[in-house]
């Protein structure tokens, strides 16, 4: 870790080479008046919406919509088998099984496939206004993986055992409650002191405002949501791995690592934002996933105050999406996965966005972070689908 004193506060960072738009970033957070005692970065941070991918700050009597993002409760689930090898036609027909049962990309479920109703948080939504909006279509997206960087892939760990992992999040209805409520909070930001400039793109909420509490029941039903989200379709992958193998659920890890939580630190109580990162308390387990074709990890927390007892949430990028696809190459992509003997999803230049060259060395994010997380299963890509 190493201090960069930029701004009114500390930044103190666990990423060795932060670029100068991540670190920008990083300063007006280091500036904003409710934000105590410094700012972190971890090791896989890059520039996002207003606040970095990979930051954690912790703010005073204060809640921000784009300090948490758009992708409410977005998160990690590993899941243990009791398998400790898997053949090459076995492991076709999970992937199959999952194709089959659990909509990809902007798909929703139809119907026929839609998972009951128990399965949505157990929350009295008629005073949460964007929630009762989307209510209708909430049981459609429930158990989808969504598009971008989210992902399924069956591994195998070095303690020799397949895992599966998956990575989603709150699908539309997060992306609706942080939209309407960064709105509000800008709004009411334009006469509020102290002011926030605009072009920081870090309006605030004050926690005990009627708009505060609202915004902080909408999003954590938003956090209940994509946990059950991710649950579901580890229902249904369970059932593939114990239709097609036989095999016996030993495990599940499932985290989140984009929200917001009250916490004491540093004898004060503060809204916790993490925004691509994930809580590392003393003994708490977490995932972090490499890119497509590297490895991943089962970590265990080491309750780092300085971080806000957090760690990385991944590898993060070294690319942005439309660079990645004008800059790397298909053929070297493809046979970079192949020659591991992978099952991938790059099959054309439209899907260099998540092809490992877009990523940072995973390896090199976790010697960063020595500090704040103990390495515990190290996992290795089998196969891939991506949303």
């Amino acid at each position: 870790m190493k201090i960069i004193n930029k701004g009114k506060l500390p930044i103190l960072s666990w990423c060795n080479n932060p670029d100068e738009e991540c670190l920008k970033q990083a300063t007006n957070l280091s500036n904003f008046p409710f934000a105590y005692p410094h700012i972190c970065l971890m090791p896989d941070t890059h520039v996002g919406f207003g606040m970095p991918i990979g930051g954690v700050v912790g703010l005073d009597g204060v809640i921000s919509p784009n300090m948490v993002g758009v992708d409410i409760g977005c998160g990690m689930c590993a899941v243990k088998t009791s398998l400790t090898d898997i053949d090459q036609s076995s492991l076709k027909k999970v992937l199959s099984f999952i194709r089959e049962w659990i909509p990809l990309g902007f798909k929703h479920h139809q119907k026929k496939s839609m998972p009951d109703a128990t399965f949505l948080p157990n929350v009295d939504i008629g005073d949460l206004p964007i929630v009762s909006e989307q209510n209708k279509t909430l049981l459609e997206q429930l158990g989808t993986l969504g598009s971008g960087n989210h992902f399924i892939e069956i591994q195998k760990g070095d303690d020799g055992h397949i895992w599966f992992m998956l990575h989603s999040g709150s699908r539309n209805l997060g992306l609706k409650v942080a939209n309407h409520h960064n709105k509000i909070a800008i709004k009411l930001n334009e006469k509020m002191l102290p002011q926030v400039p605009k072009e920081w793109q870090l309006a605030y909420l004050l926690l005990n405002s009627n708009e505060g509490q609202l915004y902080l029941k909408e999003m954590n039903y938003c956090l209940e949501f994509a946990k059950s989200n991710r649950q579901i379709m580890a229902l249904r992958i369970k059932e593939a791995f114990i239709e097609i193998t036989k095999a016996k659920i030993l495990q599940e890890v499932n985290i989140h690592h984009n929200y917001a939580h009250i916490e004491n630190h540093f004898n004060k109580n503060l809204v916790v934002h993490r925004k691509g990162a994930t809580s590392a308390f003393l003994h708490e387990l977490g995932i972090i996933p490499g890119s497509q074709g590297t490895p991943s990890y089962i970590v265990e927390g080491k309750g780092n105050h300085l971080s806000f007892m957090s760690c990385s949430h991944g590898a993060g990028r070294v690319m942005g999406r439309e660079e990645a696809k004008r800059n790397l190459n298909l053929e070297f992509e493809k046979k970079r996965l192949d020659d591991l003997g992978i099952i991938h999803a790059i099959r054309n230049k439209n899907a260099l966005d998540e092809a490992p060259s877009a990523y940072k060395n995973i390896e090199e994010v976790m010697a960063e972070q020595q500090d704040l997380v103990l390495p515990i299963i190290k996992l290795l890509p089998l196969a891939v689908i991506k949303g």
